[in-house]
């Protein structure tokens, strides 16, 4: 984004550092002779004014600076041992920690964007403009560090040498912060400079705790400044809104798609993951969710897997569209995570030779974690998120209180997966993606995949995601829109976002044999939605191996399809085929009418939906408008000659 000369820069409006000399005075006054060398050797002189400012901003006890080395990595999870964010459980290698009872998820309501009046925002998101900010990051930060060690971590937000990896700087006191970022991205304190002076950018992260407790929290506060690529955040613990290389640089990393380089790059809410076709074939996939809606469930259902979050996506001088994941690491939801649904993931977790960070789940008696649908013997009291618990303890307003919370974590390197390709997820060239999947909550409407017939319709597919709140933002309750999974996360006008979607998956620069295949998935249909009389899904989750397989088909131009209003659908003699060869399952055709059939009202219920959400934003591309009025258009017309229930059926003529 453009820099101008009242965009004035926080940290370093308080920091006063504004030379190199400046800076290393500051780094001779608070670094012993071990940590001052290691400073010293990075010569970035933007990035020593930065850190020297967060120095003088925090004012620390002591400085640490993180070499990623074998002692470093020993040194922090020790701190963080000592000073009890974390405690030691049965198992080498794992350690639980415990959120503040209610910051169990992101604090959106005290996020906020620093902006100028004139500065355009997403209308998902909370604005307040640079002086306040100012102000209320000197009466926070100023000294919040006094008798606490900053820990300073020098990392890449994707492969080193890739043209869409992020340089970026977590400045934190929180060891917890300090061992998760250790786990889920890569140390790059060698390769640090280069990469900044490479990519011409790098984005700067500044945490603190504070005093870590909950009367505190209404102060909590995250704020992202988008002109200076600088989060600050305070007085919170849980990782989305500590860990500022997650979300917060998630948002910088988009801003920077969209208008640095639009039409060219994309930061998206997805995981990426290849599926094996026939002889051997790998065909890489990436999708994107809201929060605790099966992202992490979904990557791991791919045969290879690189990532379960986030990904990074440019298009490559072949005319394909690759992708590489920014992390390297997981930090999934434990919620239904069991030895039927996720074996992978199950062996990290229950047996030795990881490291695994848990949160917020319950830990028994012999310091062993739980979690709710592990599929395991509960035990009847242990310690949780709230404290002492024990089987049928009550909140204060009588509602049970659960044997761990729904957005209790896992943290962890994707290394200790047996389906992870090291190799490929550290390619700099990113792998060559295919297929483009979204997907949300979605109990009584659409039906489990369709594929979009034009990219244009692709990007529609994701601007349209509904969900059903999830654990994972403090407060919030309802079916949600949620734009390309992405909505949190767009600082811009979602405008602009969207004419950065469609100009890139309409790209001249994609080859044909590249063309992408976008689709929406939907996991979450229920027995009641289609005329029966149980909550119970429509299916279960590997179920998953069968729609991505059909997927990687598709995109290889392998299979057949019924075209419908709303995209293509499989055809049930393929799909009880690759029921039987891909999970050994039968598929009676009873279940695919119910899953495939198309139910009118719902569906032109949910595009009247859009359509008028939609309405109220500013400078919106034409192009999503008329493709809602013509699925609409179509639609009626199918309901006006076949009632409002069509089965799939109708579409095989």
């Amino acid at each position: 984004m453009q820099i101008t000369e009242k965009d004035m820069d926080i940290i370093t409006e308080l920091g006063k550092v504004d030379s190199e000399n400046s800076a290393s005075d500051i780094f001779k006054k608070y670094m012993d002779k071990e940590h001052l060398s290691r400073i010293l050797r990075i010569k970035h002189p933007e990035v020593l004014k930065r850190i020297a400012n967060a120095i003088v901003l925090c004012n620390p006890k002591a400085v640490f600076v993180n070499t990623g080395s074998i002692d470093d990595k020993r040194f922090i999870k020790t701190l963080a041992l000592e000073k009890k964010e974390e405690s030691a459980l049965s198992m080498e290698g794992h350690t639980i920690h415990f959120d503040l009872a209610k910051e169990q998820g992101r604090i959106v309501d005290r996020t906020f964007y620093i902006a100028n009046p004139e500065d355009e925002i997403s209308s998902l998101a909370n604005r307040m403009d640079r002086p306040t900010a100012l102000e209320q990051v000197r009466s926070n930060l100023v000294d919040i560090m006094k008798d606490k060690t900053m820990i300073i971590g020098f990392y890449m937000r994707g492969p080193v040498g890739s043209p869409a990896s992020n340089p970026a700087l977590e400045i934190t006191s929180s060891a917890y912060v300090a061992h998760s970022a250790e786990l889920l991205y890569r140390n790059a304190y060698a390769a640090f400079e280069k990469e900044a002076k490479t990519l011409g950018h790098f984005f700067t992260n500044v945490h603190s705790e504070g005093l870590n407790r909950t009367e505190d929290l209404p102060d909590a506060r995250v704020f992202m400044d988008r002109k200076f690529r600088t989060t600050y955040a305070w007085k919170c613990t849980y990782a989305g809104n500590t860990l500022l290389l997650k979300k917060g640089n998630h948002r910088f990393a988009v801003d920077k798609a969209v208008y640095d380089n639009p039409g060219n790059e994309l930061s998206e809410h997805m995981f990426i993951t290849g599926i094996y076709g026939p002889k051997g074939r790998i065909t890489w996939i990436a999708g994107a969710a809201p929060s605790g809606c099966g992202k992490t469930t979904t990557a791991m259902a791919g045969n290879v897997f690189i990532g379960d979050d986030l990904a990074q996506m440019w298009i490559a001088k072949d005319g394909s569209i690759r992708s590489i994941n920014p992390e390297c690491g997981i930090f999934g939801i434990v919620e239904d995570v069991n030895q039927t649904g996720d074996p992978l993931l199950m062996n990290v977790l229950r047996q030795p030779g990881h490291e695994v960070i848990w949160s917020n789940v319950l830990i028994d008696e012999n310091n062993v974690p739980h979690w709710v649908g592990n599929n395991e013997p509960p035990p009847e009291k242990g310690l949780n998120f709230q404290g002492e618990w024990h089987e049928g303890k009550t909140d204060a307003n009588g509602k049970l209180i659960p044997l761990s919370h729904p957005n209790s974590r896992c943290t962890l390197r994707s290394t200790s997966l047996e389906n992870y390709s090291n190799e490929d997820a550290e390619n700099p060239e990113g792998v060559v993606t295919r297929v483009f999947t979204y997907s949300g909550r979605d109990a009584d409407t659409m039906p489990p995949v369709w594929v979009a017939k034009t990219s244009d319709a692709g990007v529609v597919i994701g601007a349209c995601i509904v969900s059903a709140a999830t654990a994972t933002e403090v407060g919030a309750t309802g079916i949600k829109r949620a734009p390309w999974a992405n909505g949190q996360f767009i600082p811009g006008a979602l405008a602009d976002y969207m004419a950065a979607q469609f100009k890139f998956f309409g790209s001249s620069k994609i080859k044909p044999e590249f063309k992408p295949v976008m689709a929406g998935l939907n996991y979450f249909l229920t027995d009641q939605a289609r005329g029966g009389d149980s909550p119970r899904l429509l299916g279960e989750k590997r179920d998953v191996k069968v729609w991505l397989s059909w997927l990687e088909r598709y995109a290889h131009a392998e299979i057949g399809y019924l075209s419908t209003p709303i995209g293509n659908l499989p055809k049930y003699e393929d799909l009880k085929s690759l029921f039987k060869d891909i999970i050994n399952k039968e598929y009676p055709k009873d279940l695919y009418v119910k899953q495939f059939s198309l139910y009118l009202d719902n569906i032109i219920k949910r595009i009247e939906f859009q359509e008028a959400a939609y309405a109220k934003e500013k400078r919106l591309p034409e192009t999503l408008p008329k493709i809602l009025a013509e699925q609409k258009k179509e639609l009626q017309a199918l309901k006006t000659a076949h009632g409002s229930i069509v089965a799939p059926d109708i579409f095989s003529g």
